[in-house]
C-alpha cells in the first residue's frame, strides 16, 4: 500500500512534467499536437498503482499520466515527443501512441475498447488472472462501438476493469450538451457494475480501484469505474473556451496536488517540490540532447 507521500510524489511527477511539456511547446521544441491530464493525475496514480505487475493498461490520447503512474521514465516520453531516437518507442510514437511494458496507448478513444477487450479474452484463454483496463473519457460515449465492446466483455465474462475520465468537457463541448441519461447507466444496460467516485483525492479513488479489480479477479467479469474529475489544461495546446474564474475555482477546490499536500508536513511537500523540478528539468535537457530518430530506431531486428 502505497501512503500519502508515495501519493504525493507521483502526482507531482505528472504534474510537472505536463507543465514543462505546455511550457516548451510554445518554443517549438515538440512537434505536433499534446493532450495533458492537468489536474487528472489522482485518476492515473489512484487506479494503476492498485494494479498487479502482470496487469494491462490500455490508455488513449491523453496518456503521459498512466504512463508516469506506471513507472515509465521522463526522459524517454520527453524524448518521444520530440521525435528522439532515445523515445519510448524511439521517437515514432509521439505524444499519443507510446508502448512501454504492458501499457499501451492510441490516439483513437472509442477503437480501443474493443481492442481492450480482446486483449482480456486473451488472458482469460491463458488463465494469467491478469485483469486488463482500460482508459476512456466521457465523449468516448458518442462512439457506437465501444456498445459492441461493453456486451461482448459481459456476454464472455471478460476480465476488464473500464476506467470512465469523466472530466465533463469533450475537447471544448459540455457533456451535458451532447449526452442523454447517464454514464453509469448506460454501462449497466450491459448487466456491467458500476462504481462512480466525484473525488481529486487520490488515496480514495485508490481504494475503490483496489475493490473495482478484485471484484473482477474473483468473478472474471467486467466492471466500470467512473471518476468525475476536472480537466485543468486546454483539450490540447490552446483550445480552452472555459472562462477564468471557473478555473480558479475548479483549481481551488479540486487540485489533487493541492488535497495531498494540505495532508503532509510541509517540509516532506517542499522537499519533494524540489527533488521533482530538479529531475523532471534534468529529463528534459537529457532527452533535448538526444539524437533525433533515424529509419531504424525503433524497429525489432
Amino acid at each position: 500500500m502505497m501512503d500519502e507521500l508515495a501519493l504525493f510524489r507521483a502526482i507531482y511527477r505528472i504534474r510537472r512534467f505536463e507543465e514543462t511539456v505546455l511550457e516548451e511547446f510554445k518554443r517549438g521544441v515538440f512537434s505536433g499536437t499534446t493532450h495533458t491530464s492537468l489536474g487528472q493525475e489522482a485518476n492515473a496514480v489512484g487506479v494503476i498503482t492498485a494494479l498487479r505487475e502482470d496487469d494491462i493498461i490500455v490508455t488513449n490520447h491523453r496518456c503521459h499520466g498512466h504512463y508516469l503512474a506506471y513507472g515509465g521514465d521522463m526522459r524517454a516520453l520527453f524524448a518521444e515527443m520530440m521525435g528522439r531516437a532515445t523515445g519510448v518507442c524511439g521517437g515514432r510514437g509521439g505524444s499519443q501512441h507510446i508502448h512501454w511494458r504492458n501499457l499501451y496507448s492510441n490516439g483513437v478513444q472509442g477503437g480501443i475498447v474493443p481492442i481492450a477487450a480482446g486483449m482480456a479474452f486473451a488472458e482469460k484463454q491463458k488463465m494469467s488472472g491478469a485483469v486488463v483496463t482500460v482508459f476512456i473519457g466521457d465523449g468516448t460515449f458518442g462512439e457506437g462501438i465501444i456498445y459492441e465492446a461493453f456486451n461482448m466483455a459481459r456476454l464472455w465474462e471478460l476480465p476488464l476493469l473500464i476506467v470512465v475520465e469523466n472530466n465533463h468537457i469533450a475537447q471544448t463541448t459540455p457533456t451535458s450538451l451532447v449526452l442523454a441519461g447517464s454514464l453509469a447507466s448506460r454501462l449497466r444496460a450491459f448487466d456491467i457494475p458500476v462504481a462512480e467516485l466525484d473525488s481529486s483525492d487520490a488515496s480514495e479513488i485508490r481504494v475503490v480501484a483496489e475493490k473495482s479489480t478484485a471484484f473482477i479477479r474473483e468473478t472474471s467479469r467486467p466492471a466500470a469505474l467512473i471518476l468525475n474529475t476536472v480537466r485543468f489544461g486546454p483539450h490540447s495546446k490552446g483550445d480552452d473556451t472555459r472562462a477564468e474564474e471557473e478555473m480558479r475555482l475548479l483549481k481551488l477546490t479540486r487540485d489533487p496536488v493541492r488535497i495531498l499536500a494540505e495532508r503532509l508536513p510541509l517540509e516532506q511537500v517542499s522537499a519533494v517540490r524540489d527533488e521533482i523540478n530538479h529531475w523532471v528539468a534534468q529529463a528534459f535537457s537529457l532527452a533535448l540532447a538526444d539524437p533525433e530518430a533515424g529509419l531504424e530506431d525503433g524497429l525489432d531486428e
